[in-house]
């Protein structure tokens, strides 16, 4: 008789309630600027869209939750997933030459940057429990994962620097919880290091941004610099000359709601003030609507998904449901927190959305995809 799995309401609660405060934020983030644009010229364009994909998302989190992440477990689902990841990037990389992000058919556009996260979760779960005998094995078991993970990574990297660093952190935290050597971490992240440094050299709008939150009036640089040829090189963006231009407006809007906030619809620097409102800047709205209530609920909603994540990763028995569920955990809260560091200034822009609560049809559907395997695994944790 099969074992009957009680469901992690606290988990599965948070998540939904997680998702309508992001749907109520969209509308209030958006219903404006989406009436002036005659593009849309409904106020109900954004979170109407949110709704339908997440109609999907919530559908496919259920299907994956009734599912036994034991059924994953095999090299034909881990390749698979990675192999389909692969072809969507390289697809976007193709079709999109632009920001080499989206794949778009009609109305409707998907981007595969998020569809890698599941994918290589799923993956590192399942190579880590294949090789665990040898985690430290640099030609059976490092090389080939470094080349694996370090081709999800290369493809990702060029449109999506922000979910590029997030696939890195949860790679680095399952093999370091699987025993990998610090020789090892190390050699890692000296190569990570280059890697995000050549990135940011390649993308002058990157670099500018980074070099402008630590030395905004380039002081530091011209010592460094005399000739000013960094500095030249910097001004090569291809966006805002003013890079400082979309924290300065966060900045505002989470100082002007103060503990309480200024109300529900009545925040002032989404009006065309702060760009990306209701996308990835939506925290700022929300500090600014509901003030420090607000931001710390959405903080105190990524702490009991790490809380019951890290619970699953204890509990479960066998590694491979370990591994998957800190996998999922890493990948949502890493973002999480990546993306409300950001917006109250604590690190540099970058273009990576708020789990659950942001804007994003392919975003919300990766997040809830995972969570429901994360539900899974702590449903057989017990």
């Amino acid at each position: 008789m099969a074992q009957r799995l009680k469901t992690d309401w606290i988990l599965f609660v948070t998540v939904l309630v997680m998702m309508l405060f992001g749907a109520f934020f969209i509308y209030s983030a958006s219903s404006i600027s989406a009436k002036l644009d005659p593009r849309y010229q409904s106020s109900w364009h954004f979170v109407i869209r949110q709704l339908e994909w997440a109609a999907l998302s919530v559908m496919v989190m259920m299907a994956l939750k009734k599912t036994s992440y034991r059924k994953f477990q095999s090299p034909a689902v881990a390749f698979s997933a990675i192999g389909i990841a692969l072809m969507l990037l390289a697809a976007a990389y193709v079709f999109d030459s632009v920001s080499h992000r989206w794949l778009r058919y009609g109305g409707v556009g998907l981007q595969p940057s998020e569809l890698a996260k599941p994918a290589l979760v799923t993956f590192l779960a399942f190579f880590v429990t294949w090789r665990a005998r040898a985690i430290n094995n640099p030609r059976h078991t490092l090389v080939p994962a470094a080349l694996a993970v370090g081709l999800v990574i290369f493809a990702v990297v060029r449109a999506d620097l922000g979910t590029a660093v997030v696939l890195g952190a949860v790679a680095a935290i399952v093999f370091f919880v699987a025993g990998l050597e610090w020789r090892y971490v190390a050699i890692a992240a000296l190569v990570a290091l280059i890697g995000v440094m050549i990135s940011l050299w390649n993308d002058p709008y990157r670099m500018k941004r980074v070099v402008q939150f630590f030395d905004p009036q380039f002081k530091m640089l011209s010592k460094v610099d005399p000739g000013g040829h960094i500095q030249k090189q910097l001004e090569k963006s291809l966006t805002t000359k003013d890079t400082t231009y979309q924290l300065a407006q966060s900045k505002i809007a989470v100082g002007a709601g103060g503990a309480l906030g200024v109300g529900l619809m009545n925040g002032r620097q989404k009006l065309l003030y702060l760009p990306e409102a209701h996308t990835d800047f939506i925290y700022a709205v929300v500090g600014e609507e509901t003030g420090l209530i607000g931001t710390a609920g959405i903080l105190i909603g990524f702490s009991v998904i790490f809380w019951r994540g890290l619970r699953a990763t204890v509990r479960i028995k066998d590694d491979f449901g370990r591994y998957l569920a800190l996998g999922v955990t890493v990948v949502v809260v890493v973002q999480g927190l990546i993306n409300m560091s950001v917006v109250i200034g604590m690190g540099p822009t970058k273009g990576i959305p708020l789990p659950m609560i942001s804007y994003g049809g392919s975003s919300l559907l990766s997040t809830l995809a995972m969570l429901g395997i994360l539900m899974n695994v702590s449903e057989h944790a017990g």
